[in-house]
């Protein structure tokens, strides 16, 4: 008996979704007898009801590929009109099991609800470069992203000591810092800001004023894009909010540039990375990573485990509940935090 199964990926994209997508279609078909049906651009393709069958041939030559094959989206079907119905209809008419659901956040905490609330079979993998699902040590594109913004470091050091600057580089992190606190390590920073640690502007002043008074000429500065000064420290601008009622980040960098400036006197210039993290070629550990999950996520589907999201916990890929994955953010340890502050200076 054939076992016909939906494939969406939703929220963001990133480098490493290709690579689920084909690990699914080729352990499907190799050990489950099972048919992958892509639903093109997220949820907004499961609740228009207008499948493409996914196949060796049209997965072929995807592993290497940044992005999504099948498209992406932000859309909120638990919010849209009649969606948990809409998308009960579309499993009944193309006579599907269920749905994997390649995703963040959003998107998982979107299937979560469908599962618990309206029974809708489905199998979570976990992708956001943001690294922030529980349950997994690590998600799909972090890694990429990684490699990306530790490269922005290493490059901006050349500039800001030729120029004896501050150098603010902003990478993404809407509430988590795991890519500025990675690379801020790597890249030797002199200062990394993160959600998770509210910042005082004047200790960081003093602290680039002090670098430049013992003899060091230029500093390095990273900051997510959701870093927030402590309460009461410094007025922050409004910011508007995407379907998923979470604020739309990007330019925290662009406002503290300035302030720096003036309060130091220094020199001081902004990078945005912004979207690049995103895109491009993933690399090997994500292509690794993606695969894996792909693997195990078809794997949960052909058996009937529905309501899991698989996720990696040591050197194995497991499956762990949904609402595990989904209950809060993993934001950065204190302990790791503690070790980026060792090197700054």
């Amino acid at each position: 008996m054939v076992t016909r199964i939906g494939v969406l990926t939703g929220g963001g994209d990133c480098p490493g979704l290709n690579a689920v997508i084909r690990a699914i279609v080729r352990r499907g078909d190799d050990e489950h007898n099972t048919v992958a049906v892509g639903f093109r651009n997220g949820w907004q393709g499961v609740l228009e009801g207008n499948p493409q069958q996914l196949t060796r041939d049209s997965t072929r030559g995807i592993l290497h590929r940044g992005g999504t094959i099948i498209g992406t989206s932000r859309v909120n079907p638990v919010d849209s009109p009649s969606g948990p119905e809409r998308i009960a209809e579309t499993l009944e008419v193309h006579e599907l099991s269920g749905l994997i659901v390649i995703g963040g956040e959003g998107t998982l905490s979107a299937a979560r609800r469908l599962s618990d609330e309206h029974g809708i079979p489905i199998v979570g993998v976990p992708k956001t470069i943001d690294n922030d699902l529980g349950g997994t040590q690590f998600t799909i594109g972090f890694s990429t992203a990684l490699d990306v913004a530790t490269e922005a470091v290493d490059r901006l050091h050349s500039t800001a000591e030729s120029h004896n600057r501050v150098m603010l580089l902003e990478v993404m992190g809407r509430h988590v810092g795991w890519i500025a606190t990675y690379a801020g390590i790597a890249g030797g920073a002199d200062a990394i800001l993160i959600p998770e640690q509210p910042f005082h502007i004047d200790r960081i002043c003093r602290h680039l004023k002090r670098r430049h008074g013992s003899g060091r000429t230029f500093s390095i500065v990273v900051v997510a894009e959701g870093a927030v000064p402590a309460a009461g420290t410094l007025d922050m601008p409004d910011y508007e909010h995407d379907e998923f009622g979470r604020p739309i980040l990007g330019g925290i960098a662009n406002f503290l540039g300035p302030q720096i400036e003036q309060r130091t006197g220094f020199s001081t210039r902004v990078t945005i990375l912004g979207h690049v993290q995103r895109g491009g070629t993933p690399n090997a550990f994500d292509r690794v990573l993606g695969s894996s999950m792909g693997v195990a996520a078809v794997d949960c589907a052909a058996t009937g485990i529905w309501g899991r999201m698989v996720a990696m916990r040591g050197n194995a890929i497991v499956p762990v509940p949904l609402e595990e994955a989904t209950r809060e953010l993993k934001g950065v340890p204190a302990g790791m935090y503690e070790v980026a502050e060792v090197f700054f200076g």
